[in-house]
């Protein structure tokens, strides 16, 4: 089969597509035919070896992907046949990939692959972060940094359908925050001086809740921005650099700087990923979660993909595909 190959530690121009071996389904596992894959900024970091999960070379990347079933264990909730998006976490720029039973998902039958391929990593992690570390209240205001990207439209989106009351994105350019907008957002403001554009948005009050996937320079003015026992949810650090928190701001407004590690929480619990995926299957369904596609490149592409999401010029979800 065809597949993606990481084999060195280079970055994105050094990443091939190769012939390799068909992967052997476990006792437990969905062997699935992919016909497109998710991706996303951890795919990039692994080309540099700066991702916690750190395989051994040469691998295939690939942590989201949606396909038909080809093969599946006796008592699994699919069969073969069905059309299913699935969470590998490695393997998925491939043609074929075996994933752990309890992280294949039905999708719905209008929804394609594209789509599906979109959801899996982004909108689970949204939902982690803002409905159960977040704890996100029906009519609360949320603001989304880096709102263009896979990460910050899927926040948007996830907020809506929930409940959320008023969704700020922060961009760097006017461009993406129309992406921010159309993904959901109510509106968006400048990344410069976005602290004094919020507090203007909100007559001064602030927002409740704050998805921060960027980090950097801004944490502070972000901090700034919350109202009072408001959160701030800490998703990632595409900016680069890791902020630190002076607790002092903390403790005059009653605020939470809260960790968001989806993976280490979701796969130590069996059945967790299953309860998250049943909760956005409605939402799906009824159309209130619509992934917004930034770009959809074939397999050879790759290198192009992630370089994309390198220069920051990935707005909306990218996704490979895999299959015609």
């Amino acid at each position: 089969m065809k597949a993606v190959h990481i084999k060195d530690l280079e970055g994105p121009s050094t990443v091939s597509v190769v012939e390799a071996d068909a992967p052997s389904r476990g006792d437990d596992q969905v062997l699935i035919d992919v016909h497109a894959a998710g991706v996303a900024f951890p795919d990039l970091l692994q080309t540099r070896g700066l991702y916690q999960v750190k395989p051994e070379l040469p691998f295939i990347p690939g942590a989201e992907v949606a396909g038909i079933v080809a093969e599946a264990p006796d008592g699994a909730a699919v069969k073969a046949g069905d059309r299913v998006a699935a969470l590998p976490f490695l393997g998925g720029f491939a043609e074929q990939v075996a994933c752990a039973a309890d992280a294949v998902f039905p999708v719905p039958d209008d929804l394609g692959f594209d789509q599906a391929a979109a959801i899996p990593f982004n909108y689970l992690t949204a939902h982690f972060a803002l409905c159960r570390r977040g704890r996100m209240a029906a009519g609360e205001t949320v603001l989304v940094h880096g709102a263009a990207g896979g990460v910050g439209t899927a926040v948007i989106q996830v907020a809506k359908a929930f409940g959320a009351g008023k969704v700020l994105g922060v961009v760097s350019t006017p461009e993406k925050g129309e992406t921010a907008v159309a993904a959901g957002a109510d509106e968006y403001v400048l990344a410069d001086g976005f602290k004094d554009a919020v507090k203007a948005s909100t007559g001064g009050r602030g927002v409740d809740v704050i998805a921060d996937v960027v980090g950097g320079d801004r944490f502070t003015d972000s901090l700034r921005c919350l109202a009072a026992d408001g959160r701030m949810l800490v998703i990632g650090f595409t900016g680069g650099s890791i902020p630190e928190v002076k607790v002092n701001r903390l403790l005059l407004n009653n605020l939470d700087v809260v960790g968001v590690g989806w993976g280490a929480y979701a796969l130590p619990r069996p059945g967790y990923l299953r309860g998250q995926w049943a909760e956005l299957l409605p939402k799906l369904a009824e159309g209130a979660i619509v992934p917004p596609l930034g770009g959809s490149y074939p397999l050879a592409e790759v290198r192009e993909a992630l370089e994309a999401i390198e220069n920051r010029k990935a707005m909306g979800k990218l996704v490979l595909a895999v299959r015609p």
